[in-house]
């Protein structure tokens, strides 16, 4: 994975990608299995990954260091 892409992008783009596989039908039932199971996989550190968001967003700011205002229209 590239640093460049963000890690929810890049675990969207994979789950887009072996759903179209999935679709296809083309896979053996073994492969079929075999990719549901990565799907999983996928959803979880996706998952695990907006945890981390949401708790790095919730934290307060280290002592000494303030956040900037944000604008407000």
């Amino acid at each position: 994975m590239s640093g460049n892409i963000d890690q929810l992008e890049y675990f969207s783009r994979q789950l887009e990608e072996a759903a179209a596989q999935l679709r296809g039908g083309d896979l053996e039932p073994e492969q079929a299995a075999r990719l549901v199971e990565e799907c999983a996989r996928l959803a979880g550190d996706a998952a695990n990954e907006l945890d981390r968001r949401v708790r790095t967003a919730a934290d307060p700011p280290p002592p000494g260091q303030t956040t900037l205002p944000t604008h407000q229209a």
